[in-house]
């Protein structure tokens, strides 16, 4: 009985053990499982932020671009002349009366444009193809014409106003005129030209065009004008 007391106890203490043992390694099998998942949340979550940090730092450079964009519309930079330019300087016109305003027509056998009707005339000389500078300044000069084409054309017409400074090209505007298949019998074409520029005595203003026969002086012919505007004597 002793014997068999004996070999159940050791039976027993090695189930034991075995049991031990086994619990020991699932402990060690759980703990490293909840290590490795530890690391992975952590690695998961690093990778997170550093998307997140990467989508603000993104954005944070959109908005400042868009401010830069928004700064560019409210202030436009300038580059030179613009419409508005022009109408502020009109508007701050000191009144010394030196002006002249010409309606002016086609030559014949003349790409030059002729003073045909005396409008405003102070302190400018008007002659017959040129306005002549008497008071040296800073000068706005204005052309404005009006083009008719009588036919359709089936090929693109050129057209170009030069204005000149003592028979210098001194600025000049060029404006295609594109035929198309709708193209009406009757074609009309207004252009304007603005040049700001200085001026001194005795210089002399007159304008051309490439082709003066389209020139409107039947429908519009009171439209057709070249003006001088005198707005300081800065130089």
């Amino acid at each position: 009985c002793q014997e068999q007391e004996q070999t159940l106890s050791q039976v027993k203490d090695s189930h034991e053990s075995t049991m031990n043992v086994n619990e020991d390694t699932d402990s060690r099998r759980l703990g490293a499982t909840n290590k490795v998942g530890l690391y992975f949340i952590i690695a998961t979550l690093g990778v997170l932020l550093v998307f997140a940090l990467a989508t603000i730092m993104v954005l944070v450079v959109q908005r400042t671009e868009a401010d830069h964009a928004m700064e560019g519309i409210k202030k436009p930079i300038r580059t030179g002349n613009t419409f508005e330019d022009y109408l502020r300087i009109l508007q701050r016109v000191p009144g010394n009366g030196t002006a002249a305003y010409m309606r002016v027509s086609s030559t014949v056998n003349s790409s030059r444009l002729s003073l045909v009707e005396k409008g405003i005339c102070g302190a400018i000389e008007c002659q017959s193809q040129e306005l002549v500078i008497r008071k040296q300044g800073l000068y706005l000069i204005f052309c404005n014409l009006n083009f008719h084409f009588p036919n359709c054309s089936k090929s693109p017409i050129d057209l170009k106003i030069e204005l000149l400074v003592n028979d210098r090209v001194d600025r000049q505007t060029l404006s295609t005129l594109c035929a198309s298949e709708t193209c009406q019998d009757k074609t009309f074409k207004t252009l304007l030209q603005l040049h700001l520029t200085h001026l001194k005595e005795n210089d002399k203003i007159s304008v051309t065009l490439n082709h003066p026969e389209f020139l409107n002086d039947i429908s519009l012919p009171n439209e057709n004008v070249l003006g001088v505007l005198r707005y300081s004597d800065g130089m």
